[in-house]
């Protein structure tokens, strides 16, 4: 049985998880469940990997797999197939109680250059090469494409340099939501999305980045992050 907080945080990290396809920083663990220090977050990670609902995974920073859920979360375990997916490393063993993963479909999305997680760079429009991905990872009807991850802006929430992000097509975005965004036409950029009165904020996940802000009119969305494939 999960306490309350252990619960809480298993239920935010798999929303974050379906939602963007990566899991959450400790810094936003820590805001989502009001905690002091990130000191508990690591003591109610430790507890739910030793009850086998998490697997840290190797060689990436922060990286969490959801193994199951309980009832109360949607369970029995191994109710989904989690986003974030492995290079070519071979997979870590899974706890004795987990669910095997059922096979699924593979799809082929254009690659279609560089995205800036930095300085926005100029505009991709162009595919470069192809990236297969399984179809899980597809979320509704629009079209998908993919993009190369340049610069170390959004490392906090588990997105480094070189990473491909899975990107679905749309023009709006709610906030929070990580989101391709043309600026001012011609620049482009990886951020997270948050409106302030008439204005757009573009907001880095590395302290070393600040936060840029810009007139409604100025920013146009252009997909958000559904997935991310790192490869080793």
């Amino acid at each position: 049985m999960l306490t309350k907080k252990q619960l809480d945080l298993l239920a935010f990290i798999h929303k974050r998880v379906q939602r963007d396809g990566v899991p959450p920083s400790f810094d936003e663990m820590k805001e989502a469940l009001d905690l002091r220090s990130k000191s508990g977050i690591h003591r109610l990670i430790t507890a739910l990997e030793e009850r086998g609902f998490i697997r840290r995974l190797a060689h990436r920073a922060r990286a969490i797999e959801v193994v199951k859920l309980p009832e109360s979360l949607g369970g029995p375990a191994g109710g989904f197939t989690p986003k974030v997916i492995d290079g070519d490393l071979p997979d870590a063993p899974a706890p004795a109680n987990a669910q095997p993963v059922t096979t699924i479909e593979a799809v082929e999305l254009p690659v279609m250059g560089q995205i800036a997680a930095g300085v926005p760079i100029e505009a991709i429009n162009q595919r470069s090469h192809g990236v297969t991905v399984p179809q899980a990872m597809l979320t509704g009807s629009s079209p998908h494409y993919a993009l190369e991850v340049k610069g170390d802006s959004m490392i906090d929430a588990g997105i480094n340099n070189g990473d491909v992000v899975v990107i679905r097509e749309t023009a709006v975005a709610d906030d929070g939501d990580i989101v391709v965004a043309l600026v001012e036409d011609h620049e482009a950029t990886l951020k997270r999305f948050k409106r302030k009165g008439d204005a757009v904020a573009l907001e880095a996940a590395n302290p070393a980045y600040e936060t840029r802000v810009f007139r409604a009119d100025q920013v146009k969305v252009q997909g958000r992050l559904v997935g991310l494939i790192r490869t080793y």
